[in-house]
């Protein structure tokens, strides 16, 4: 009965840390390791905690989880990607004249401060410890990317900008970043 507690006590320690279809995954692993101790002929406690030892702690393997996750994954690349599609909308801005946009102080404000929450959010999912914050950081991080994107699309669709090849530049730049978000939260939802 000890046994079962001590795998138990572990695959509720992983439970608290992880989705519930990886930890039936490593669940079953552990189950099975289990049997493989006993079959070698150790006892029921003995060969609880040398398969809970082969597995390792918990907390380990959460960050191993979370290291290796789409999640993190995501939000580094849309980390790394954000400067050249800023640097896209920053030359076809300028060579727009975005200032004489009939854009109202409060929108752009708006704009900025979501914009810099959408970063703080990547941040987050980027370097964050815990699987289950990294992956809603990430979700909240592209969705948020993808939203900022299709306004500034909308936006320049909708004034007729010229010169255009600033603009098609920068459109190509955000619908790639969008796609790639959408498929990116996907992931994130199936993982």
């Amino acid at each position: 009965m000890a046994a079962s507690g001590l795998i138990a006590g572990h695959v509720a320690a992983l439970a608290a840390r992880l989705p519930a279809r990886i930890v039936e995954e490593l669940a079953d692993g552990l189950d099975e390791a289990n049997r493989c101790y006993l079959d070698r002929g150790f006892g029921e406690e003995a060969a609880a905690q040398a398969a809970i030892a082969e597995f390792g702690d918990p907390q380990l393997i959460a960050a191993s989880f979370t290291a290796a996750g789409p999640a993190r994954r995501a939000a580094r690349r849309l980390l790394v990607a954000g400067p050249g599609a800023g640097l896209c909308w920053g030359a076809a801005l300028v060579a727009t004249r975005a200032w004489t946009w009939p854009v109202p102080d409060a929108a752009r404000g708006a704009f900025g401060a979501a914009l810099v929450l959408a970063v703080a959010l990547l941040a987050c999912a980027a370097f964050g410890q815990s699987y289950r914050a990294v992956s809603h950081a990430a979700i909240a991080g592209c969705v948020c990317i993808a939203v900022l994107d299709t306004v500034m699309i909308g936006i320049s669709a909708s004034l007729a900008l010229t010169p255009r090849w600033p603009v098609v530049l920068a459109v190509v730049a955000s619908t790639l970043r969008i796609t790639y978000g959408i498929r990116s939260v996907a992931r994130v939802c199936a993982g």
